[in-house]
Parts: structure tokens; C-alpha cells; sequence
């Protein structure tokens, strides 16, 4: 008598798709999160963003880069984001902010330049979680 799961039971396969990778997901959060954190203090203190904070706007762009591979590498395995035009936007997005934020932040070198890295550096955890929510509505067909 074996058990088996009642067919109302939502499966995991690939009409769901894949989340996200998870790890490199909450590594990207947490790096961004650290340096908006940073530049925040930064702001507050009415100074313009150093040399450390464009260093920490690349490491979060490594990071980016990674989970994008990550994501890519399951596109080519055969998984599916619910809307891939959506997912699409998201990733073009989401890659362009750091380098943005740099170029707008070494053009503004006063408090403003950090409030910029501050912004994005919010935008970019909101934007992982949108990625994460693409892979994650069931498709019906």
C-alpha cells in the first residue's frame, strides 16, 4: 500500500518553473541593502560618495551578474518565467542601475551622489523580488 499525493496538490516541474537561485538572490539583497545602508550614513553626514562606495556598487554588480547566469542557465535547461517579456524587462533593469548609479554619482560629487546609490541600492532588492515573483506564477496551458 504505497502513498501517493491526491492530484490537487500543486507539483513542482517546469509548467512552474524554477525560482530564482535563493542564495545568490539573498546575497545580492544583503550587498545592496549593506550599501545603501552606507550610503545613507554617508548622506546624513553630508558627504559625497567615496571611492568604497563604487566598489561596493561593483561587487553588487558581480552579484547581479551572477544570479543572471544562474537564471539564464535554467532559460537553457528548459524552465519558463511565467511572462517572459516581463522577466525580460526586469534583468535589463536590473543590470543597468549599478553602472547608472556609478556614472550618476561620480557626476554629482556631493551628499546627492550618495543619495542616488541609496536609491538604487533600495530599487535593487525590489526588483530581485520581482524576479523571483515572474518565476513563481503558474502559467495555465
Amino acid at each position: 500500500m504505497g502513498l501517493s499525493l491526491p492530484d490537487e496538490l500543486p507539483r513542482l516541474d517546469a509548467e512552474y518553473g524554477v525560482p530564482v537561485n535563493g542564495t545568490l538572490s539573498g546575497l545580492v539583497i544583503g550587498l545592496s541593502l549593506l550599501v545603501g545602508v552606507w550610503a545613507l550614513v554617508e548622506a546624513l553626514r553630508d558627504r559625497a560618495p567615496g571611492r568604497g562606495h563604487l566598489v561596493g556598487l561593483a561587487l553588487v554588480e558581480v552579484a547581479l551578474i551572477a544570479l543572471l547566469i544562474s537564471a539564464a542557465v535554467a532559460v537553457a535547461g528548459g524552465d519558463r518565467p511565467a511572462s517572459a517579456a516581463t522577466f525580460l524587462g526586469y534583468v535589463i533593469t536590473i543590470i543597468c542601475l549599478p553602472p547608472l548609479a556609478y556614472v550618476l554619482a561620480k557626476l554629482e560629487p556631493t551628499r546627492w551622489g550618495s543619495v542616488i546609490i541609496l536609491v538604487v541600492c533600495l530599487t535593487v532588492p525590489v526588483l530581485v523580488l520581482r524576479l523571483h515573483q515572474t518565476w513563481q506564477v503558474v502559467t495555465s496551458g
